[in-house]
């Protein structure tokens, strides 16, 4: 069956407008992957990328300027992103920029952000690797604000026991805020503090005066103070009599042993001072030589005033007188 004209003409124009569909839709497919600029690749290495699959955006400073080629896991912490980016924005990007993985609004596509760095340092290369920064995800968010709501639940509940048995009394502070007696003696001894604060002050008060009505120059303590030569012969002082000190209680620990000795041995001190009867005896015997010598005495004094022997003694008077004289 032969076609007619009119049929032949949708038919081309429906294949003609579909292959102009088909061109368009390939225009922008390659111009959104970049297959039809001039592109050069860096990549960026990751611990989570959260998602990210090849064929998401690329965006540097909010405008999109390349694609992801290829994601490749490098070990089990280390992912490597490559990207294929537009070859005019070599000229903008810098070795010290930063990549982060993040979602295109609240539930789209994620994409890679390239955050600028400072203008100072070179241009990007091809095949340079840039620092990565993985930003905290959704689902960790999620479960740090579960794990935080657990506890706040269990902190809750910890301080309602507390507070309970507070309420009750028990427990130091319960027994502070319920026991009265305690919380007056309490009471008094913060006034106690208080007093002892401000007489421990008046005291440092009158110890600042004494201080500064000290002549430091006059005073003998102003050259305690001030004269090193009279404070090191103080010093000397203290310890000759902290000497002397040790020295007498050594005299005297001898002196109790001697004196223990002679209570308990057998001596002649201890005969002396125990033996009545020989003490007598010496009593009378001194006694006599007092008596004796005594009349010895008298014996001389009349030999002095004997015709006999009176010159010998008058001569021995001369002699003494003229070697007095000498």
């Amino acid at each position: 069956m032969k076609k007619t004209n009119s049929e032949k003409l949708k038919l081309g124009a429906f294949v003609t407008f579909g292959l102009l569909i088909f061109v368009v839709a390939v225009y922008f497919i390659g111009q959104s992957q970049n297959l039809f600029a001039k592109t050069f690749s860096i990549s960026s290495n990751f611990t989570n990328v959260n998602g990210l699959i090849p064929g998401n955006n690329v965006r540097y400073s909010g405008i999109n300027i390349g694609t992801v080629k290829r994601i490749q896991m490098i070990n089990d912490t280390v992912i490597n992103v490559e990207m294929s980016l537009e070859e005019k924005m070599m000229n903008h990007i810098k070795k010290d920029a930063i990549a982060t993985i993040g979602s295109d609004g609240l539930v789209g596509n994620m994409i890679v952000n390239i955050i600028p760095g400072n203008q100072g340092n070179g241009r990007i290369e091809q095949g340079d690797v840039i620092k990565s920064f993985t930003k905290i995800g959704t689902n960790e968010m999620l479960n740090t604000l579960n794990t935080t709501n657990e506890n706040a639940a269990l902190l809750t509940s910890k301080l309602l026991n507390i507070t309970n048995e507070i309420t009750d009394g028990k427990g130091t502070l319960g027994m502070l805020i319920k026991d009265t007696i305690m919380a007056k003696n309490l009471v008094e001894i913060v006034n106690y503090l208080k007093l002892t604060s401000i007489e421990a002050n008046t005291t440092i008060k009158e110890l600042n005066h004494v201080i500064k009505s000290v002549d430091l120059e006059n005073s003998v303590a102003g050259v305690m103070f001030n004269d090193t030569v009279s404070a090191n012969q103080l010093k000397n002082t203290i310890q000759n009599l902290e000497q002397s000190s040790k020295d007498m209680q050594l005299v005297l620990g001898n002196l109790n042993t001697s004196i223990n000795q002679i209570k308990d041995g057998n001596g002649a001190i201890n005969y002396l001072s125990t033996n009545e009867e020989l003490v007598e005896q010496l009593r009378d015997i001194i006694t006599s030589i007092d008596e004796g010598t005594d009349k010895f005495n008298e014996n001389m004094e009349a030999l002095k005033h004997n015709f006999l022997t009176r010159s010998y003694f008058r001569k021995l008077e001369r002699a003494q007188k003229k070697a007095e004289k000498q």
